[in-house]
């Protein structure tokens, strides 16, 4: 059990650094780093996505957090946005969840796969969309997060590749799309986290350790150590060139999607 913690604190520790090194959620790289290190812990082949999935969401918990204190110090969170789009967002995340625990592992893979594809696409084109209205009223925001909430789900992400260009589109400024993410974040994570919690509660077959579809240990080892690295990351972003960055990280996530479609086949 030592060595698995280790891997999971090394798995923080590099997911902390790359979300605060090149603005990346955590998410992205936890998903694929439990999907190869909790078979080798034994879990079973149909499990591994709906745990690894469910695990990056609790931890995104702590790390959100820590982001969303940074952002609001600098005034960079528009709260009167959270406060519209937690309710679709709670809506969505949770109901995701809970579909995502009675889904096959092939399907949340492909679904997994594809999204990594697009973000580094994105990444390697640096394409935002263009502004193109004002926020919507209370309604229209809470059913963006709701969409927003139910792919978070899916992906096991706090949100922000997808709240982020929404909020660009709608006139909001980088800095505040930015912060206001960041604070979204914590409620995707706790009702995703949530939803994988009751979807697996009371299931016979779970391993040992497990909390609905959530892996405690693999949760308090992530969680710490991407709760310490994320600053430093952070700051070494002020003295890297983290576009050049960017650019090398897209590509590694198209081996990585490239290498779980060959694992999956």
């Amino acid at each position: 059990m030592a060595f698995f913690f280790l891997a999971y604190l090394a798995c923080g520790a590099v997911a902390g650094i790359l979300a605060g090194l090149l603005g990346v959620g955590g998410g992205i790289v936890i998903v694929p780093m439990l999907a190869v290190i909790f078979p080798l812990q034994g879990i079973q082949a149909e499990y591994v996505q709906q745990f690894a999935l469910g695990t990056s969401l609790a931890s995104i918990m702590i790390t959100s957090v820590s982001s969303t204190r940074a952002h609001h110090a600098r005034k960079a969170v528009r709260w009167n946005i959270v406060r519209r789009i937690t309710p679709g967002i709670v809506a969505g995340t949770f109901a995701g969840g809970l579909v995502a625990t009675h889904m096959p592992t092939f399907f949340l893979k492909i679904f997994f796969i594809c999204f990594l594809l697009l973000v580094s696409a994105q990444m390697l084109s640096n394409y935002r969309p263009p502004a193109g209205r004002e926020m919507p009223g209370f309604w229209g925001t809470a059913g963006a997060g709701s969409g927003i909430g139910l792919v978070s789900s899916f992906v096991g992400i706090g949100g922000g590749t997808l709240s982020v260009p929404f909020m660009n589109f709608c006139n909001v400024e980088l800095h505040h799309a930015v912060g206001t993410s960041a604070a979204i974040g914590f409620p995707i994570a706790v009702a995703g986290t949530l939803g994988y919690i009751v979807g697996g509660w009371g299931r016979p077959d779970l391993p040992s350790g497990a909390l609905g579809f959530v892996h405690v240990w693999a949760f308090a080892g992530i969680a710490t150590a991407s709760f310490i690295t994320a600053p430093l990351g952070a700051r070494l972003s002020h003295s890297l060139p983290t576009a050049k960055l960017k650019r090398g990280f897209a590509i590694f996530l198209i081996v990585v999607a490239l290498r779980m479609f060959y694992g999956i086949l």
